[in-house]
């Protein structure tokens, strides 16, 4: 505190405080938007903003040399499309190439007539509008025939190629059924056109256990049918009509003059040596007691056949 005697007065002034900062005073620099210093003037007359002709001939310069190769393209894909369509029309509708033979290979069985009977194609049809496909689908409806093919031989000449069924017996499955080697059946049997003529009939297997197992059910047939190729390998063995598969397996075999019922046991590897007991006892046979003849039973003992005669 300072004092100071100034007319005869004293005088006390106070220290000065310590004051704290102030903050500066607000700027007055005010920030104005900027101004478009572009200069606007009035839109002239319509006529004014129309580009000259120079300028509008070098824009339709410009778009037509950027479209030419489209153009080009759309030019050649129209003229081959067109050409295109015009060689199909020609082949399809000239009667150069109409049809006048349909050639068929492999048939055995059928007629080469019953054959070109099922095809929707005939001749006088354009070999390029006949429609193959439809060719193949028929002749495969056709029971005999087990594959089919057909190509063109231009320009006037369709080609028809058939693999057809080897019938090898007959087998009644509730109806007689034509089989293949596999033992599977292909056909029912019309004895009347002379199917399964000359073939052995195997009986004795139930149409039930077929369609049940039909794999289990060919192979039965196989074996009965193996059995006669054996049976068969004896020329002085009697002829087979009929081969009986009972359903324990067993195996009678029918003679195709006589009928004479020769049972020979299951289908097994005794089977062979079986078949010898029973030439034996046919060769002990008279001619009229083979005649009087209906059943030889061959028992599993290779030494005794038992043989039923007819009354007299």
């Amino acid at each position: 505190m300072d004092r100071s005697r100034r007319a005869g007065r004293t005088s006390v002034c106070p220290a000065p405080k310590e004051s704290s900062p102030t903050p500066p005073a607000a700027s007055r620099l005010t920030l104005k938007p900027r101004q478009n210093r572009r200069r606007t003037t009035a839109p002239g007359p319509l006529w004014t903003r129309v580009p000259k002709p120079g300028a509008i001939v070098d824009a339709c310069g410009r778009a037509l040399r950027r479209g030419l190769p489209v153009i080009a393209a759309g030019a050649v894909a129209l003229a081959l499309g067109g050409t295109a369509w015009a060689g199909y029309h020609f082949v399809t509708t000239s009667p150069r190439f109409a049809i006048t033979a349909i050639d068929v290979h492999g048939n055995r069985h059928l007629s080469a007539d019953q054959i070109r009977a099922a095809l929707p194609v005939h001749e006088g049809d354009n070999v390029f509008a006949a429609d193959v496909e439809a060719a193949l689908r028929a002749l495969r409806a056709n029971p005999w025939i087990e594959h089919a093919e057909a190509h063109r031989m231009l320009p006037d000449t369709l080609v028809i190629e058939v693999r057809e069924h080897d019938a090898v017996a007959l087998v009644d499955f509730g109806g007689l059924y034509l089989v293949d080697a596999a033992g599977h059946p292909f056909k029912r049997a019309v004895l009347g056109d002379g199917d399964g003529a000359g073939l052995p009939i195997v009986t004795g297997i139930d149409r039930s256990t077929y369609v049940a197992k039909p794999d289990e059910a060919a192979a039965l047939v196989r074996a009965a049918l193996d059995a006669l190729a054996t049976w068969r390998a004896e020329p002085s063995r009697p002829a087979i009509g009929e081969v009986h598969v009972d359903a324990f397996h067993g195996l009678a075999l029918h003679t195709f003059d006589l009928a004479i019922a020769i049972e020979l046991g299951a289908l097994d590897a005794g089977l062979p040596a079986r078949m010898q007991t029973f030439d034996a006892a046919w060769a002990e046979l008279g001619d009229d007691e083979r005649v009087r003849a209906r059943a030889l039973h061959v028992a599993s003992r290779p030494d005794h056949v038992t043989v039923a005669f007819k009354d007299q």
